[in-house]
């Protein structure tokens, strides 16, 4: 099922989501829910709390060498922890929060994370380049932060400006 995307600057975006402790078909069917809701809006990936599920959740669907996302490929990340990081890389983001507004953000080059998947067992990985920022990314709404607060006061300021212009203009 479709969810509705919470966008800036709904207050849920600032909780912080709770750790998975039973993992039944209850969570399978959220994480099955978050897949169709990114896919709709053309995600790559996709915090539980982005749909009002203040639950320690997140997926990442990078597209593969024919630039295509297949559900095959859908990381699916429960409880992540980011274990070790390494290097400096800088990326233009953007976020299904925080729509058509895209911004250089600094993060880790190289992450070792660990994670459960959707029937409670333990994953290790490491991972660079797209994808150790897709995890950045979604692991910062987790902890109820959004890619713009990463941004220099400056850019900061203009962004506010034109959000509530665009705000407005949605009236």
């Amino acid at each position: 099922m479709i969810r509705e995307i919470i966008t800036y600057p709904n207050k849920l975006l600032k909780q912080k989501s709770q750790d998975v402790e039973v993992f039944n078909e209850n969570i399978h069917v959220l994480l099955e829910d978050m897949y169709e809701t990114m896919m709709s809006k053309n995600g790559i990936g996709l915090a539980a709390i982005q749909i009002a599920e203040p639950l320690n959740i997140l997926i990442i669907n990078l597209p593969n060498q024919d630039d295509k996302q297949v559900k095959e490929d859908v990381i699916e990340i429960i409880n992540p922890k980011i274990v070790d990081k390494r290097g400096s890389t800088l990326y233009t983001e953007g976020c299904l929060s925080v729509p058509e507004y895209y911004e250089d953000v600094e993060r880790a080059e190289w992450i070792k994370v660990e994670y459960h998947d959707r029937n409670g067992n333990l994953v290790t990985c490491e991972y660079d380049g797209l994808m150790a920022i897709a995890f950045q990314h979604e692991c910062d709404h987790l902890k109820g932060e959004l890619f713009i607060e990463k941004l220099s006061y400056l850019k900061r300021k203009k962004f506010e400006k034109e959000w509530k212009k665009k705000l407005k203009g949605k009236k």
